[in-house]
């Protein structure tokens, strides 16, 4: 890969503990803070990895990623930008290459368990939705998903624009249902809709009747 003569660009592969997300303007995810041996460092996401990356890591998790390392020499300074981030797994296996085929890495006389498939919730976390209430349906959805013991089958996942901006906030369930114009006091009728009415007693009558939008 070029560079210029201020700019050296050399790829890079690290492994380390998740802290926390960076967030620009209260919703835009920019990149991640990892605490490795060499202490805590910044990585920024490329945009192919924004829209897809779960808001609902743990911190703690361990981390592989790889992708490209700019040292400007004028300014004396190190930016670190995401390819591919995966769950680490040196103990078992070794760390792959940024050439290498992105296929699971084959472990030779250990039975892996196939994960399982979580459902997914999709959010619009473009502008327009965010304005329009956005990050108060994801937190009602956080809280929904909490109260009725799914957080281990179902996750809440942030997407690009759905191009659907004058109508936001926009979500997709796990069955491909889009709905539109959701405010957060309809989560629990839109969660009772899709998941059963676990808890629709304790709903008051007018929620439980809520008309839910859809595309």
């Amino acid at each position: 890969m070029g560079a210029s003569q201020n700019m050296e660009v050399s790829e890079f592969c690290l492994e380390g503990r998740f802290i926390d997300f960076v967030i620009k303007d209260g919703y835009k995810l920019k990149g991640l803070l990892l605490g490795t041996h060499e202490g805590e460092c910044y990585v920024k996401l490329a945009k192919h990895l924004r829209a897809a990356f779960d808001l609902r890591l743990p911190a703690g998790t361990w981390l592989q990623v790889v992708g490209y390392k700019e040292y400007d020499i004028k300014k004396d300074k190190v930016t670190l930008k995401a390819e591919r981030v995966m769950a680490a797994r040196s103990e078992i296996a070794t760390i792959q290459t940024i050439a290498a085929p992105q296929k699971p890495p084959s472990i030779d006389n250990v039975k892996v368990k196939p994960a399982k498939t979580k459902a997914t919730i999709l959010v619009c976390q473009k502008s327009d939705c965010m304005k329009r209430g956005g990050k108060g349906v994801c937190q009602a959805l956080e809280a929904a998903l909490s109260d009725r013991g799914l957080e281990d089958q179902v996750t809440i996942k942030g997407t690009g624009c759905m191009k659907n901006c004058k109508a936001g906030p926009n979500l997709v369930m796990p069955d491909k249902t889009r709905h539109s114009r959701i405010q957060a006091a309809q989560v629990p009728a839109l969660m009772n809709k899709h998941f059963g009415d676990k808890n629709l007693s304790a709903q008051p009558e007018n929620l439980r009747e809520a008309a839910i939008p859809k595309w």
